[in-house]
């Protein structure tokens, strides 16, 4: 029984991946932006396979994305032969950005998808595409208007792929972020109502990397105001609580300009910011 549901699983897979091949392919030509996830590693794989150099990336490099990220987008373009636009929305110059209102993620997704569209035009490319999934539909996603908005295609939705789907996929593919834990942008780190600046993004970037490098692999440090909320998984909370990691941890953050450390007993979770939105339709599972 298990081999047969195994057989229809892998079916139903491959049909998915079939349309997506079809779908990207009467495009033509593709810009997909590409932040280093699971979802756009994996559609941009996919864009490169079937449309060869008709398949571009198109990298957010600002200080909302963490240098080791940025890295890591770099080599995989390199060691595949893909070719790589860097681009800069200067998002800090958009008030409904920097202000970090409920809808900031629709300012910063208009502003980088109107930006990817002037490069894909320079370069030739017809389409522009975003990585986007099937469960991205039930959650408060304010950055999906932009992509309606200004015409950005949505190939995994369009193939009906989840975010299941295209973990097993990528790990048939043997893609290194099969496995990769989700991420969000640094911006999603600050309170609602915050003012965004580029040193708290730094101090975000740094302070996580620190976590990182401590074999915290699923953490996100939250900002409000002086404070860093320390969130990790429940099941991680004594390693960090215990003196030694304690003690580091507090001490890099305080160097990193916070005044108050703080470690979120509830443990990690999608969306906690969401919980701020008084009378919201947020629901738990942002990033």
């Amino acid at each position: 029984m298990i081999e047969v549901l195994n057989e229809k699983m892998n079916m139903e897979l491959q049909a998915k991946l079939d349309r997506l091949k079809e779908y990207i392919a009467g495009l033509g030509s593709l810009a997909v932006g590409f932040s280093g996830g699971v979802d756009s590693t994996f559609l941009l794989s996919v864009a490169h396979e079937v449309l060869g150099d008709r398949a571009i990336a198109v990298t957010e490099a600002d200080a909302s994305l963490p240098v080791r990220e940025l890295e890591e987008t770099k080599s995989f373009c390199a060691e595949r032969g893909i070719r790589q636009i860097l681009c800069d929305a200067d998002h800090l110059k958009d008030e409904g950005y920097k202000k970090n209102g409920p809808d900031r993620c629709y300012h910063c997704k208009r502003r980088t998808f109107a930006e990817m569209i002037r490069i894909a035009k320079e370069q030739g490319i017809e389409y522009v595409a975003e990585g986007s999934n099937t469960d991205d539909l039930g959650d408060y996603r304010p950055g999906l208007k932009a992509v309606d908005e200004l015409n950005v295609k949505s190939p995994l939705r369009e193939a009906g792929l989840s975010k299941e789907d295209i973990r097993s996929l990528s790990k048939a593919m043997g893609l290194p972020t099969w496995s990769k834990p989700s991420y969000a942008c640094l911006a999603s780190r600050f309170v609602y109502g915050e003012e965004i600046t580029e040193e708290k993004l730094r101090m975000i970037d740094q302070a996580e990397q620190f976590l990182i490098e401590q074999g915290f692999l699923e953490e996100r440090v939250r900002v409000h105001g002086n404070v860093a909320r320390i969130e990790v998984p429940a099941k991680d909370i004594p390693r960090l609580a215990a003196d030694g990691i304690r003690q580091a941890v507090y001490e890099r953050f305080k160097e990193l300009g916070f005044l108050f450390v703080a470690l979120d007993m509830h443990g990690y979770r999608t969306g906690s910011m969401n919980a701020t939105i008084k009378g919201s339709e947020a629901g738990s599972n942002g990033k």
